[in-house]
């Protein structure tokens, strides 16, 4: 800071820059001597010095307003306590950097407790960065999708909000195949048909709307071999007459359509499909692990409470080779069907999933079983308890 024409203090001859005097005054002011008259140069001198401080403020201000507020103060005159003058620069970051992270965990807080001030304001609903789609799943999960302290309620536009579904794959394209190749004594055509039925049956029996509609499933079933009466032939009676002991959601994903309608067009899908060969030659067994996402409301006029049930399956097919083993040329055989589902009442059966409503939860009695995230992909179902348990989460 510049000086203007100095004063000489009488008997020393020395000249007294503006900052000396300021400080000269305040320090007499701090212990009691301060004149009770400032003289004109203290006044001058003062005034000057506290029109360079709020011309600093302001340019300071300006220069905040467009862009994001530094980690440690910037250079040059600051006004503030006494104690941040004197720890200097040091001091200073200190107490910036305690603010920013106070009010970083302010806005944490604010976001749990309304996300929709951050989700509102994205582009697209709020779906651009945090929806982006996860990576194709290559093996099993060693833990289940972290969960939303406040996950936001489904709506009839965004039927996957809350959900970890919402990064999922979209139907059929969650389904992705791996490379074919020889093995077991099956050539790499046979095993790439094999790939192929797999997928195949995977959508006919969980993705198409005319299965979820409960409509037969003809397209799967033509693709499984006639000759296997414990597949297939089971699986035909189950539809004609289900019950408990013939189910056909062993296999297929239906849903009243008298009791409820699917949202939207979108079913989200997460899962792997490996292949390997099998107990002899001559065929190649594929393993299928899938979890499907159904976004419902009730069948009556006017319903906007959305639910989700949760429909994962494991699944091994084999295709034999007919010169070898007596079946079907082309032709899937089910070896293993295991299956759980999120969100459809106990003890009930008719072939359909039973989905819960918030309003057909009131008065209900609390399952007796445990509690099961059905969106924990690391857990193998044949350890998954067989009694109807509780839900953590749709």
């Amino acid at each position: 800071m510049g000086t203007s024409d100095p004063e000489k203090r009488h008997g020393d001859g020395r000249a007294i820059s503006d900052e000396e005097w300021a400080r000269f005054v305040r320090e007499a002011e701090a212990g009691g001597g301060a004149p009770k008259e400032p003289s004109a140069r203290a006044r001058m001198v003062t005034e000057r010095l506290r029109a360079q401080d709020q011309a600093a403020a302001r340019r300071e201000r300006r220069r905040w307003g467009r862009r994001p507020k530094p980690a440690g103060q910037p250079e040059g005159r600051r006004p503030g306590p006494a104690w941040q003058a004197m720890n200097g620069r040091a001091g200073k970051r200190r107490s910036v950097t305690s603010l920013v992270v106070v009010l970083a965990l302010v806005g944490v807080a604010a976001v749990a407790v309304r996300p929709e001030l951050v989700t509102d304001r994205l582009p697209d609903g709020g779906e651009s960065d945090v929806a982006a789609p996860l990576a194709q799943e290559t093996a099993r999960p060693t833990a289940a999708p972290s969960e939303d302290p406040f996950p936001d309620r489904p709506t009839l536009k965004d039927p996957f909000r809350g959900s970890p579904a919402v990064r999922w794959a979209d139907g059929a394209a969650g389904i992705v195949l791996p490379e074919a190749k020889a093995v077991g004594g099956m050539s790499k055509a046979q095993v790439a048909h094999a790939l192929r039925s797999t997928k195949e049956v995977l959508v006919a029996a969980n993705l198409d709307p005319a299965t979820l509609r409960g409509e037969r499933p003809e397209e799967a079933l033509e693709l499984l071999d006639p000759l296997q009466e414990d597949g297939r032939g089971r699986l035909e009676k189950a539809l004609r007459e289900p019950s408990e002991r013939q189910d056909p959601l062993v296999m297929f994903s239906r849903f009243d359509p008298g009791h409820v309608r699917l949202v939207g067009d979108v079913v989200k899908t997460r899962g792997r499909t490996t292949f390997g060969k099998g107990d002899r030659s001559g065929e190649v067994r594929v393993h299928a692990d899938y979890t499907f996402v159904y976004p419902l409301v009730k069948a009556e006029p006017g319903s906007t409470d959305v639910a989700r049930s949760v429909v994962r399956r494991h699944l091994t097919f084999v295709l034999y080779d007919p010169a070898k083993v007596v079946s079907t040329q082309g032709k899937l055989n089910v070896l293993t069907w295991d299956s759980s589902v999120g969100n459809s009442a106990c003890g009930r059966d008719g072939g359909f999933y039973r989905p819960q409503f918030t309003e057909d939860l009131v008065g209900e009695p609390a399952p007796s079983g445990p509690d099961v995230d059905p969106y924990d992909r690391s857990r193998d179902l044949a350890d998954t308890p067989q009694e109807c348990g509780t839900v953590t989460r749709t």
